[in-house]
């Protein structure tokens, strides 16, 4: 099911579209990626990220999976909007770990019209993965259909400030 919202700031409509993860990936997988990641050991390009909440100002941690394209760095939201995403919004960055080593960045968000290159390189790599949040949009898919589903996955932009 797919809802829509009118977003304030934005003036048009803005997804809401969000897939739970299940007990599995909240359990087992995420907890091993981290662990690992943690550890310095990068699984595919995967970091912890780390960003204040929007809320309780506490810091908040997930793994995700870091995209570098043409030189610039994405982070790419399979689920759709969860809360790192709200998170990020309003924190305007955050830290990026993999073992010891921690980047400090500023996230900008891309817009829809420029995600498609982002969204087709990110499921290149990763569709193995996160190919089922995509609705059966792959990398191959004409650039209509990444266009159409990028409403329901936020990417940003990440730039290293340290």
């Amino acid at each position: 099911r797919r809802e829509h919202r009118f977003a304030a700031t934005r003036g048009g409509p803005m997804s809401t579209h969000v897939q739970k993860p299940g007990w599995f990936t909240v359990n087992v997988f995420n907890r091993v990626v981290a662990w690992m990641t943690r550890r310095g050991i990068s699984v595919w390009g995967s970091r912890v990220l780390a960003v204040r909440g929007r809320k309780s100002g506490q810091w908040r941690t997930t793994p995700v999976n870091l995209l570098t394209l043409d030189g610039k760095q994405y982070l790419v939201a399979p689920r759709g909007h969860v809360q790192w995403t709200h998170n990020m919004r309003a924190a305007g960055g955050g830290e990026l770990h993999l073992g010891k080593r921690v980047d400090t960045f500023t996230a900008a968000e891309v817009g829809d019209d420029d995600k498609t290159p982002v969204l087709r390189a990110y499921l290149k790599r990763w569709k193995a993965e996160v190919g089922f949040f995509f609705n059966g949009v792959g990398h191959d898919s004409p650039d209509a259909e990444l266009r159409r589903i990028a409403p329901d996955h936020p990417v940003f932009r990440v730039t290293v400030t340290d």
